[in-house]
């Protein structure tokens, strides 16, 4: 195991184990490196990388903390790799949205309060079928935000933020379809609509499975339209 490897892995066990919280500030270099017996450079190169995935906070002039370690934080690494993706990874994206998708409507189905469900329905009632790039873009912001509504509400901080640090980065994708395929727009109102009905009725199965449908969708025309986009 190289020597940086093993220091994060020492520094990540402090946490684990609750020598360090959120919030700490780490003992001075010095004393740490004695204390876990690691070089002083490979203890720099670790908390470097620490920092980088937002585990831990490097305050120049004041010292180093574990952040909050909060799903939304941790999480940007995971957002800033999703940003390098073309045209072809994006199914790949889609692939882990008809995973995670339908297991976070599987649970808001049973944790969604009436409130959160009225304002669901109000949602989707806004919704405009205009036609062109400003309804497609409409179509893709409600999209957004109806499938956040649901995440937010499925009770598990990491997932929320998993799908939702995946799932905007297929804004672009989205709007094509609603450009280039007709009455996907309809479609769309339709497969939310059954979403919201089995999660009224508290359906977790069948909310799972109108989630992995729509997503499903959507995915196969992308990848029906990235072959015809190779072919021609």
């Amino acid at each position: 195991m190289a020597v940086t490897d093993e220091a994060i892995l020492k520094i990540k066990e402090m946490i684990t184990t609750g020598r360090l919280s959120p919030g700490d500030r780490l003992p001075p270099e010095k004393e740490l490196s004695e204390s876990l017996g690691l070089s002083r450079s490979s203890l720099r190169e670790a908390v470097k990388a620490l920092e980088v995935i937002r585990v831990l906070d490097v305050r120049r002039g004041d010292g180093t903390y574990v952040t909050s370690l909060e799903p939304r934080l941790l999480l940007e690494a995971l957002s800033f790799v999703v940003d390098l993706h073309d045209d072809r990874s994006v199914l790949e994206i889609f692939g882990v949205r008809r995973i995670l998708e339908p297991a976070a409507a599987r649970l808001a189905a049973t944790r969604m309060t009436d409130e959160q469900l009225d304002a669901l329905e109000q949602l989707l009632e806004a919704t405009t079928h205009d036609t062109g790039v400003e309804g497609a873009e409409a179509l893709v912001q409600h999209d957004l935000e109806f499938h956040r509504a649901i995440t937010e509400s499925c009770g598990n901080d990491y997932l929320a933020q998993l799908v939702e640090s995946i799932s905007s980065h297929t804004v672009r994708a989205r709007v094509w379809r609603g450009l280039t395929q007709q009455g996907a727009a309809e479609r769309t109102i339709q497969e939310h609509r059954a979403i919201l009905n089995a999660l009224r009725q508290r359906d977790a199965e069948l909310a799972s499975a109108h989630a992995l449908t729509h997503v499903a969708g959507i995915e196969d025309w992308l990848r029906a339209a990235v072959t015809a986009t190779d072919r021609a």
